[in-house]
């Protein structure tokens, strides 16, 4: 069962509920993963996926604690509703294709990831508070649309930016907790291909690669754009 879910996730039936979506979304998580990495790491202790982790962030910054910005926390949260509204726009316009649905808003969301290649190259080695704030704002739109879009899709287990609720269910529902493990492998699949990405840009900042993790961000989006002409069934189930 489990390795049998392990597949269905990676290389599904197109005839399934689902068609092809579940591996786009996996490769979408991973964007999640990479993205974040960067603006954690690059932009100073804020998120621009984890919206959870950026009004944590927030109080922190009200009472002082240092390496943290209200400013920068405010619009992460502002920039992704914004990114958010523009998805839920897009989904309430094509509610019926779901392949369709995800090309549009992963190719939108795709532009705003370019954006930010061209100003992370532009900006120079030290990141000013004005290119900054750029990064935080198109990152930060880019996210909200592939958060919404996700919404939309509802595909199980697979939000793209969220595990929390992830990871409970790999607990709550294994045999240990007296359940039947379900989709736990479809489970364990999202957090891998968060951690990658989050891992492998990690790696290439560290080692002075800030541009790379969102070139890759973009390349993902971009074949993911281009391959969900077919990702899903013609209609919702």
């Amino acid at each position: 069962m489990f390795f049998t879910e392990l597949r269905q996730t990676i290389a599904p039936d197109r005839a399934g509920p689902h068609g092809l979506l579940p591996p786009l979304l996996l490769a979408m998580t991973l964007v999640t993963g990479l993205v974040d990495a960067f603006s954690y790491l690059v932009l100073g202790h804020v998120f621009v996926a984890n919206m959870t982790g950026n009004v944590v962030f927030l109080a922190f910054a009200l009472v002082g604690a240092p390496g943290f910005s209200i400013g920068a926390s405010l619009a992460a949260l502002a920039s992704f509703g914004v990114g958010a509204g523009v998805g839920g726009r897009v989904a309430s316009t094509r509610p019926d294709d779901r392949g369709q649905l995800l090309r549009t808003g992963t190719t939108i969301q795709a532009v705003f990831v370019a954006s930010s290649v061209a100003l992370a190259g532009l900006s120079g080695p030290a990141l000013a508070g004005s290119w900054r704030y750029a990064l935080i704002a198109v990152l930060g739109a880019s996210m909200g649309i592939q958060n919404a879009t996700a919404r939309t899709l509802a595909v199980p287990d697979l939000t793209t930016t969220v595990l929390t609720l992830t990871i409970t269910g790999i607990a709550a529902d294994s045999s240990v907790a007296g359940g039947r493990g379900a989709t736990a492998g479809r489970r364990l699949l999202a957090v891998a291909a968060m951690f990658a990405g989050a891992l492998v840009g990690a790696v290439l900042i560290v080692h002075g690669q800030k541009v790379y993790p969102l070139a890759i961000a973009l390349a993902v989006a971009a074949v993911v754009a281009w391959t969900s002409r077919s990702a899903g069934p013609d209609r919702v189930s």
